[in-house]
């Protein structure tokens, strides 16, 4: 039996209050029996949804310094997960520690943070996709939303319910960018449930995780959702086997979060949930 942990390099920025990027990749994929290297891309005193005078401190230029001492050590990464990334300049780094460092069977994740509800994030201008485009064609797996998906596919934006028809053909779009698997989230096909779509392009499959709606909008839950995502990609789960243990694991941080009336800008609780998400993994792989 191999007991040797797997390692991932998570290259997200850091919020040092309000749980998102780095700061939920690290406990989740760790608590997953997961070995977790970081890249920090940048460092804020709290996200910046929700809150007012926050303060950033720009990382580019350690970036990759910190990849060159990292390739001295001669260490393997069994993955590489992005998040979301400030500039073209980080996105060109990005790929650059993708060749620098990946070995022929290292698994690359990009999470294309960048829009949402049909719309791109204030700092990036309408280039941006195009940009992020060509580092997902680098990638085994993408996790993008439906907003990040239409822009990278050059389609416009339309909000849900939608059909499979119409979710089939988008993954598959996806998939021809480059990655093999894709999962794309913010999926709904009525008002009642919503959550994941993945496909397999080796299988030519597509599944979905859905769950039920909750209505208000609640930060970090992509962070959650894709981190969940990863650990149970890292530990052997198919795509579409990760893709419902992520959905699972992310509406019951939210129903906690609702249940206890605290401050959504904070995030969400995923901290409860983490103590049985190895064994919650770990069944799904028996099944």
């Amino acid at each position: 039996m191999n007991n040797k942990l797997k390692r991932v390099a998570a290259i997200h920025d850091i919020s040092c209050m309000g749980k998102c990027s780095l700061t939920v990749a690290l406990p989740v994929i760790s608590a997953a029996g997961i070995e977790v290297s970081v890249i920090p891309t940048a460092v804020l005193s709290t996200h910046t949804g929700g809150f007012d005078g926050f303060t950033y401190r720009d990382l580019t230029d350690d970036i990759l310094p910190v990849a060159d001492h990292w390739k001295t050590l001669g260490v393997k990464f069994d993955a590489f997960y992005t998040g979301f990334l400030g500039s073209f300049t980080q996105i060109e780094m990005v790929s650059k520690i993708f060749d620098m460092l990946k070995s022929d069977d290292t698994f690359i994740v990009v999470d294309p943070v960048m829009a949402d509800n049909g719309k791109l994030y204030s700092v990036f201008d309408e280039n941006f996709p195009a940009e992020m485009k060509k580092l997902c064609s680098k990638a085994d797996l993408i996790v993008p939303n439906i907003t990040e998906a239409v822009f990278m596919l050059e389609e416009p934006y339309t909000e849900g319910p939608y059909t499979e028809e119409y979710i089939s053909q988008i993954l598959k779009k996806l998939s021809a960018l480059g990655p093999e698997k894709v999962v794309l989230t913010g999926v709904c096909f009525d008002d009642k449930k919503i959550g994941a779509a993945s496909y397999d392009r080796k299988t030519d499959t597509v599944a979905y995780a859905l769950e039920d709606s909750i209505d208000g909008y609640y930060h970090g839950t992509g962070d959650v959702f894709a981190s969940t995502l990863v650990s149970g990609v890292m530990n052997g789960l198919s795509i579409a086997s990760a893709s419902e243990v992520a959905a699972k694991f992310t509406v019951k941080s939210i129903i906690r979060t609702r249940d206890a009336k605290t401050d959504i800008r904070f995030g969400v609780n995923f901290e409860a949930g983490l103590c049985s998400l190895y064994e919650e993994i770990q069944s799904k792989l028996k099944k």
